[in-house]
């Protein structure tokens, strides 16, 4: 099986003239959902997009497998790695079905046809995330949420081995961020894939996530299985949050309780 270990290694990162991440070293598990946790404004949506190489490091590298990156073919990366940015846009007037397809161009070449493999593909991802009636809707006339669960099929779609998603949660209801957050999981179970989401509900990553990366506002706090990172003294130091950590009375879990 193709390692696709995440590492970061001495990775420095920013915009302009502000330091965002500085000297950063970690492993993201292959083959398990992990959640990049962490105040507003710590850099977890930079270190996100670094993962995808959407931004070049100042320091340090990205490495899948043991390769870094940015020496990879962009089509062969793109069918290793898909990813959800936080406010993804779309050509004006797309519909859901056609947006969904997009998923499968890092397997196409650009005269070939469309395959059954293609369209089961698109099918099964739709259904994943209950938008299958939703096809020939223009992207434009959903809601918030509904967006959201489209784009999350495109990126199903892409039958990557390593999902990358920014705030995947953000637009849903309570009931659809379990759905999308179990349907993760799922997926993870079922075919391996390793997962990497940014959140912001520590309760939800603790039941959903096998692996947590804790950042705070100097950098890396802590990392590792929920039980070990979602502390009480790291919470604090993290977010400067007084809580109250005990198990979840359902999961068993770490289940956070700010005082």
């Amino acid at each position: 099986m193709t390692d696709m270990t995440l590492r970061a290694e001495g990775l420095s990162l920013g915009y302009g003239d502000r330091l965002v991440i500085d000297r950063l070293s970690l492993a993201v598990p292959a083959g398990q959902v992990t959640a990049i946790l962490g105040p507003n404004g710590c850099g977890k949506s930079t270190l996100l997009r670094a993962f995808a190489r959407l931004i070049r490091p100042r320091a340090g590298r990205v490495t899948l497998g043991g390769d870094d990156i940015h020496g990879q073919e962009t089509r062969a990366l793109a069918r290793r790695i898909a990813i959800l940015p936080q406010a993804p846009l779309a050509p004006e007037g797309i519909g859901v079905g056609d947006l969904v397809k997009r998923g499968r161009a890092p397997w196409r070449g650009l005269l070939s046809p469309w395959s059954a493999a293609d369209a089961k593909a698109c099918n099964e991802a739709l259904d994943a995330v209950a938008m299958t009636a939703m096809a020939g809707r223009p992207l434009a006339e959903l809601s918030g949420g509904q967006r959201q669960r489209a784009w999350l099929a495109l990126v199903l779609a892409q039958a990557t081995p390593l999902l990358l998603l920014d705030e995947p949660t953000t637009f849903l209801d309570l009931p659809h961020q379990l759905d999308v957050l179990g349907l993760l999981r799922q997926r993870n179970r079922e075919a391996g894939t390793t997962v990497v989401s940014v959140l912001h509900d520590l309760n939800l990553a603790a039941r959903f996530c096998d692996h947590l990366i804790l950042l705070g506002p100097d950098g890396p706090v802590a990392e590792g299985p929920p039980s070990a990172v979602m502390t009480a003294p790291y919470l604090a130091r993290a977010f400067g949050l007084s809580a109250l950590v005990q198990a979840d009375p359902v999961t068993q879990r770490p289940m956070v309780i700010p005082l």
